[in-house]
């Protein structure tokens, strides 16, 4: 019993001792002129769910939850924005080459029709963040008739 009892004493010290470690922080009140809905002028509804569901993990600016500063919590939510940053980040997206765009449009009209993005573990917890049918649909044509319009 006293080896459990050191074991869940050593696991507590360690719990505790990495609520010291931060994390890098994704915010900032800048908005760039290569931002996407700069970009393109895109309609208010278009724009408001772009934010809503995607621009959290695909932009600069997070906003995050309080869980986030919980770690390994908030060392998750670092990968996962800088990974999602990686692969489409809004606010560069007028910088991206012409053909980068439209295979990025491509990409996010699919994976927004196949109910890929916004990613379910997401959803799971912004539940403001899911997509209807009818903001699926209007997401997804905005996304082609642009990618359509792009030379």
């Amino acid at each position: 019993m006293k080896l459990v009892k050191r074991i869940g004493l050593a696991i507590l010290i360690v719990l505790v001792g990495i609520q010291f470690i931060s994390t890098r922080s994704n915010q900032s009140s800048e908005v760039p002129s290569t931002d996407f809905i700069l970009t393109y002028k895109v309609p208010d509804e278009v724009g408001q769910t772009l934010h809503t569901s995607c621009y959290n993990c695909h932009s600069n600016n997070t906003n995050y939850p309080w869980y986030s500063h919980v770690q390994p919590v908030g060392w998750f939510l670092e990968n996962h924005i800088k990974k999602g940053k990686a692969e489409l980040n809004f606010n560069e997206f007028g910088s991206y080459s012409v053909r980068k765009q439209k295979s990025k449009l491509k990409s996010m009209a699919s994976q927004i029709e196949q109910g890929e993005m916004p990613l379910p573990s997401y959803t799971l917890l912004h539940r403001d963040a899911r997509l209807t049918p009818e903001s699926k649909e209007l997401l997804v044509d905005y996304l082609n008739a642009l990618q359509d319009s792009l030379q």
